[in-house]
């Protein structure tokens, strides 16, 4: 793709709309609006170097091409080190998620099969959405769909009898790499940190990576070739990694103590426009309206459904900070597909958001933010989510046959 002649007035547009929104947040101490400057930037940064967890996952089987793999890992590291210094100065309380082992496994497999059939995961259909991609919208019709299915309708009282297959820590906590190993989360941070550079010097010794560019690059500006560009995955990853410990003080300051997660953003922004009553979040401070499912002293059963204003301008923003990235690159435009494809991928996004509406996330909050987290429970439904999408690209993708080098 040929980059945008007018790629500086996209930039200006960029730096403008992340400088104003949180200088508004700063200056009304409405903490809640730097969620929008928070999406924005992730789904710039998704958006340059198309890290996908569905493609992600399915390169490693279909061209042996592990770089997108390698961006999320980097992105996890990356996200350990941050969460373990802010911890330790006392500015966020790590949350990880407990080990639902059944919601975790079967969400995982849902999930790791709806991924490949809707061509992205919930991150992965939001920011091809915003590139244009007509299968990622259908995709994006039928996440919240699944998703609510899920949190309010038929499958609700499935959901919530899984959940009672609940493991803790031998001390009543959520079981987590800390708990397990008893050594402290900023230890085994920094011992993740010094094996993943190990590794990739390693790596980098048996394959040089290209250093030379073509000409035309060579006399572009360094901003230009940084806004309009593709990235390769390891550079997004350290960018990711490091806005996520941003996210992580955003959403803590706006009533959800947990860093990036998109899932539940989508299916709430969906019930802007179709249910009410709504319970909106956007402090920390307790509301006097109770909680979506909390039982009053009267026994009922609050009608209330939670809306976290954080997660709906998180994922709307990350939509326009991918449209404006895929302009920058000359990427940015709707093509048609065939419809048969469209159809297919409707009902994977269906099936994705049941996946992480069980399992409580998808890649970014359950594997981004949850390995990070270093949640056993994330770490089970990371492990399944991969063997299913395998599987599926296996036998969907490349119809049971074994492909050597690269993508048929």
């Amino acid at each position: 793709m040929r980059p945008s002649p007018y790629w500086k007035r996209y930039a200006v547009f960029s730096v403008g709309f992340v400088l104003l929104t949180t200088v508004v947040s700063f200056y009304t101490r409405i903490w809640v609006l730097t969620g929008a400057p928070v999406g924005f930037l992730f789904g710039f940064f998704l958006e340059k170097a198309d890290l996908c967890g569905a493609s992600a996952f399915s390169e490693v089987v279909l061209s042996k091409d592990w770089d997108k793999l390698t961006g999320i890992w980097i992105v996890i590291v990356v996200s350990m080190l941050g969460f373990g210094l802010l911890s330790g100065l006392g500015l966020i309380k790590l949350n990880p998620k407990p080990l639902i082992w059944a919601n975790m496994a079967l969400g995982g497999v849902v999930f790791g099969v709806g991924m490949v059939l809707a061509g992205g995961c919930v991150s992965g259909s939001l920011f091809k959405t915003g590139q244009g991609n007509l299968n990622s919208m259908a995709a994006l019709v039928g996440i919240p769909l699944g998703v609510s299915a899920v949190e309010y309708g038929p499958l609700k009282g499935f959901n919530t009898a899984l959940k009672q297959y609940v493991v803790k820590s031998s001390e009543g906590g959520r079981v987590t790499l800390s708990s397990l190993t008893s050594l402290p989360y900023g230890v085994l941070a920094v011992g993740f940190a010094v094996l993943t550079m190990a590794l990739v010097l390693i790596t980098a010794r048996r394959k040089k990576e290209a250093l030379t560019r073509k000409s035309e690059d060579l006399r572009e500006p360094v901003l230009q070739r940084i806004l309009t560009r593709p990235w390769r995955p390891w550079q997004a990853g350290i960018a990711i990694g490091v806005l996520a410990c941003f996210a992580y003080l955003s959403s803590a300051a706006s009533g959800r103590n947990y860093p990036l997660g998109v899932t539940h953003g989508v299916m709430q922004a969906e019930l802007l426009v179709t249910d009410h009553p709504l319970k909106f979040v956007y402090t920390p401070k307790p509301s006097p309206a109770r909680e979506a499912g909390a039982v009053h002293s009267t026994g009922q059963t609050s009608p209330y459904k939670k809306v976290s204003w954080w997660l709906v301008l998180e994922v709307t923003a990350l939509v326009l900070g991918s449209f404006i990235s895929a302009r920058l690159s000359g990427k940015a435009r709707l093509l048609p597909k065939p419809p048969d494809e469209t159809v297919v991928a409707f009902f994977g996004g269906v099936l994705v958001g049941v996946g992480a509406a069980i399992a409580g996330g998808c890649v970014v909050g359950n594997i981004m933010s949850g390995y990070a987290l270093m949640s056993v429970g994330n770490l089970l439904f990371g492990a399944v989510v991969l063997l299913a999408n395998w599987a599926t690209t296996h036998f969907y993708l490349m119809g049971g046959r074994i492909v050597v080098g690269q993508r048929e």
